[in-house]
């Protein structure tokens, strides 16, 4: 390991959490539509610009603060950090839960006490999974950063995969109240894992101020770390088109094939489920790859999925035909590289003393990306249909695929020369 202290339980525990917050995050995206249209009584012609909207505000929350929790992180530690954005983000979703209620007793309405909500929620989770994902690569070295890494993500996806083939299927036995109340407990338990089951074993950065000059010389230097930003602002919010515009898709084409809204979430749930679980199928290949060859070469061949199976969603018409298993499964095999990949590199380029700070930016990228193409991608789904926000993400995934490309060609024509002077 990278440190004499860090032992197998300490392992299990970064484990355990990657699911929980995952759980967290993805439940809180999954279980929106159904609260706005059952609870809150959302209608279908808002339904996608309300739903992205949400989305929106609770990332610029976390984009103000993400970069500067990473800074944090370096001069405190992860471990504090990160148990107060549990405790906050639990805290949210209490409340959350009883927004038409409380809403109504502050006088300011049910929808907007819910944005309120899962700001806080957002917000506490911002302060979670980034320093999370750092502490991990901080119990890593180079050897073995590709496989730990990407057993964290196998992790996260069994999060995500367990709300979408399990916990969304309680609505219809158990209701959506108690599916709303998970995250809050999910919270409160990751608090104390987090306090009495996790070490720090980064060096403290003695800079009282962000290390600006040192982040903007390595990204100068570093065209890969230029890639792993890059990667990060046009793909990281295809997951949450997965999660969000996905569910939509089928909770609003319920009326159409004359189902309700409950099973058609259960519906879209297990195709949900499918595509987590061929994303934990697949992430053990990944870290191998990741480690047998480049790193480089894994974003190309993610981004290369991802964006043929994003692509193909333009030609499905009715989410409920079987047709629509094979976009999933491609999207699902290249976000399982496209999760890992990126994450891996940006950790083997970044010196551990500002690792926290070059993370944050890097996450602060991702945020970035999420508010700009989920709003851009709730719009064409309010007017140009279902598919179109697939089909945009499918585009900007096969442009960061061919940057990957070129990154991947002028690193190997900068090798042949010292290679040769070798020689």
């Amino acid at each position: 390991m990278a440190n004499g202290m860090v032992e197998k339980n300490h392992w299990n525990t970064v484990y355990l959490l990657s699911a929980l917050s995952t759980i967290f995050m993805t439940l809180a995206i999954a279980v929106q539509p159904l609260y706005l249209r059952n609870v809150l009584g959302i209608s279908f012609e808002m339904a996608g610009s309300i739903n992205a909207s949400v989305q929106v505000v609770t990332e610029i929350l976390d984009m103000m603060l993400i970069g500067y929790l990473g800074f944090l992180s370096d001069r405190y530690g992860r471990i504090p950090i990160m148990m107060i954005g549990f405790i906050v983000a639990a805290i949210g979703a209490a409340l959350a839960t009883f927004s038409l209620e409380l809403g109504a007793a502050i006088g300011i309405g049910g929808l907007a006490f819910y944005y309120l909500m899962r700001i806080v929620m957002s917000l506490g989770t911002g302060a979670v999974w980034p320093q999370l994902s750092t502490l991990a690569g901080d119990f890593t070295t180079f050897e073995n950063r590709a496989r730990q890494m990407s057993n964290t993500a196998f992790m996260m996806a069994f999060g995500a995969t367990l709300v979408y083939a399990v916990l969304m299927q309680l609505p219809q036995h158990a209701g959506i109240w108690t599916v709303m109340l998970l995250p809050a407990l999910i919270a409160i338990a990751g608090a104390w894992l987090t306090r009495h089951r996790l070490i720090d074993v980064a060096p403290r950065l003695d800079e009282k101020k962000m290390p600006w000059d040192r982040i903007r010389a390595l990204l100068a230097s570093e065209q890969r770390l230029r890639l792993t930003f890059a990667s990060a602002f046009f793909a990281r919010s295809d997951m949450v088109f997965i999660g969000l515009f996905l569910m939509l898709w089928y909770i609003y084409f319920a009326d159409l094939v004359g189902i309700g809204q409950e099973e058609a979430a259960a519906h879209a749930g297990k195709l949900i489920g499918l595509f987590g679980a061929v994303v934990l199928i697949t992430l053990p290949f990944w870290g191998w790859l990741i480690e047998r060859y480049d790193r480089v070469s894994a974003i190309i061949l993610g981004m290369a999925l991802s964006g043929a199976g994003f692509l193909l969603y333009g030609f499905i018409v009715n989410p409920f035909d079987w047709g629509i298993i094979v976009p999933t499964v491609l999207v699902a095999v290249g976000q399982a590289g496209c999760l890992v990949a990126p994450q891996v590199l940006t950790l083997d380029l970044t010196p551990k003393e500002i690792r926290g700070s070059v993370f944050g930016l890097f996450n602060l990228m991702g945020g970035i990306g999420i508010i700009i193409f989920i709003q851009i991608g709730g719009y064409l789904y309010d007017t140009v249909g279902p598919h179109a926000p697939f089909m945009m993400i499918g585009v900007l995934n096969l442009v960061i695929m061919l940057y990957a490309v070129w990154v991947l060609r002028a690193s190997l024509r900068a090798r042949k020369p010292a290679f040769e002077e070798e020689m």
